[in-house]
């Protein structure tokens, strides 16, 4: 196994092995497998490969593509390869691969180290007829990138993410099929390089830019609208976004819908629902934020919100967010603070026969505590007196409720300010 490891494996191997009859012995339905020649030795193979049209060969060691008849052989049928986590090192192997693969519409090869290497753009012919692209991991460079985008003319699904980019290459050539990027745990940290990706990729719907370190959109708002005309959702995700001015910025490319801004620095001192709120009123048409709905009544709640939160700003310093929703709302007074806590004390009057006095009640004690707090006051044991508890809001409506129950918290009886308490003694 370690020989086999250090010597690479071919496609046409892995296959072989993986899809054997002794491994598949049955067919999966009507014209389902490939039947394999003879070698031009005549030495016997097997009569049938079970192959499914997604083929998965990921962590195989594949260093390479093998015969390229088996490989036609083999793969006339298959509309989608993973080849991630393998070894491939040379884009002229997976030329080969491809270019005997004729229905491949999806690709995936994560992992495998490409750094530094590169494919005549004859070769890259091969790949003109995929839609989705993966290539996660790789280290390709971006002259790679547009070789590959130049001949793929309907490629849709673009993923570039943990590369290591640093900047953006620019193509001569635009790439106006792609409407999903994906170039995450990248190291993008200037807006200049990402407005590249705009005029590379200007048909783009989907843009997934999290775990990037990009600290600002610098853009003038006219240009912003031309930028990214398609856009419709965005992936901010744990940039490094720091000024509302950026959340506005948003606001100005003309079809964004959807967008993702979670574990951003702007956001680090506010709650959910302060950040939830002051991001929803600054994007009056996404309809979607961070994977939530924005509903109607939430809008109209945080564009209230809004309002109320700027209140004891200066006045230079009030966003343009603040006046447009002034301007329908009105200038909407702070809200009544309610405080919602249980009550702890009341005070309350005690009368016993002709005796009236006032108390304090901590209403956190039981009704047995009370009858003990009382002792001093009627001069009795607690066993020998009885206590009602009136609601003096209701005034005598009611006839008194008694206290019987000594484990029963003061609390659940809705005791008020003003109420009374009658100590009534036991008769034999």
């Amino acid at each position: 196994m370690e020989s086999e490891e250090t010597e690479g494996r071919t496609l046409v191997q892995v296959i072989s092995e993986k899809y054997s009859p002794e491994n598949f012995p049955y067919c999966r339905g009507p014209g389902v497998g490939v039947v394999i020649r003879s070698s031009p030795q005549g030495s016997p193979v097997k009569d049938r490969l079970n192959l499914p049209r997604i083929l998965v060969l990921d962590s195989c060691g594949i260093t390479e593509a093998g015969d390229e008849e088996e490989v036609a052989t083999f793969c006339a049928h298959v509309v989608e390869l993973d080849l991630s986590h393998n070894q491939l090192k040379d884009w002229g192997e997976i030329s080969k691969i491809l270019s005997n693969i004729p229905n491949l519409d999806f690709l995936n090869l994560s992992m495998n180290p490409l750094r530094g290497s590169s494919l005549e753009p004859g070769a890259a012919e091969a790949f003109s007829g995929l839609r989705r692209l993966v290539l996660n991991n790789t280290h390709v460079t971006w002259d790679m990138v547009h070789t590959l985008t130049r001949e793929i003319l309907e490629l849709e699904e673009l993923f570039l993410c943990l590369n290591e980019y640093e900047s953006v290459s620019v193509s001569s050539i635009p790439c106006p099929s792609l409407r999903l990027l994906h170039i995450t745990d990248n190291q993008l940290q200037d807006w200049a390089e990402v407005r590249k990706l705009g005029l590379i990729y200007p048909g783009l719907v989907s843009l997934i830019l999290a775990n990037n370190s990009l600290s600002s959109i610098h853009e003038p708002e006219d240009s912003l609208l031309r930028l990214f005309p398609n856009l419709r959702s965005i992936n901010l995700h744990n940039s490094g976004l720091c000024c509302w001015e950026d959340i506005e910025k948003l606001n100005f490319f003309p079809k964004l819908q959807e967008v993702r801004v979670m574990g951003i620095p702007l956001l680090q001192p506010y709650t959910d629902q302060e950040r939830r709120y002051l991001m929803v009123a600054q994007l009056p048409h996404v309809t979607v934020l961070n994977g939530s709905v924005v509903t109607n009544g939430e809008r109209e709640d945080a564009e209230r919100f809004f309002i109320r939160y700027h209140l004891d700003c200066p006045e230079d310093e009030l966003p343009q967010r603040y006046h447009t929703l002034v301007a329908r709302y009105g200038r909407l007074a702070p809200l009544a603070e309610v405080d919602l806590r249980p009550l702890c004390h009341v005070q309350v009057e005690v009368r016993f026969g002709d005796q009236t006095e006032p108390l304090e009640l901590r209403l956190d004690q039981t009704v047995a505590d009370l009858k003990k707090h009382l002792r001093a006051m009627v001069q009795l044991p607690p066993k020998k007196i009885r206590v009602y508890y009136i609601d003096r809001q209701l005034g005598y409506a009611l006839e008194p409720q008694e206290m019987k129950y000594g484990a029963r918290a003061l609390h659940s009886y809705s005791i008020r300010d003003g109420d009374e308490i009658l100590v009534v003694p036991k008769t034999q």
